[in-house]
């Protein structure tokens, strides 16, 4: 395996909580939009409520079980 820390791309910045919970969101937000999934939908399928998804697209804050159970549904 390569050494990390010799990437020129690598920046210690994108492996704190906040930069992983931020891209996290922004990948589930993309990948509801590709499956054409409004947030009433997706909460509606997932389980999780409106405001919980909602609070994760524009606050990046979300617990694991409510994740967990978005991910599923987008597979």
């Amino acid at each position: 395996m390569d050494n990390i820390l010799a990437d020129k791309d690598f920046l210690l910045d994108d492996f704190n909580p906040a930069s992983i919970a931020r891209d996290m969101s922004i990948r589930l937000r993309e990948r509801r939009l590709e499956l054409n999934l409004t947030q009433q939908s997706l909460a509606g399928k997932s389980g999780v409520s409106l405001g919980t998804l909602k609070r994760f697209e524009s606050e990046h804050e979300i617990s694991l079980k409510h994740l967990l159970m978005i991910a599923v549904v987008l597979d």
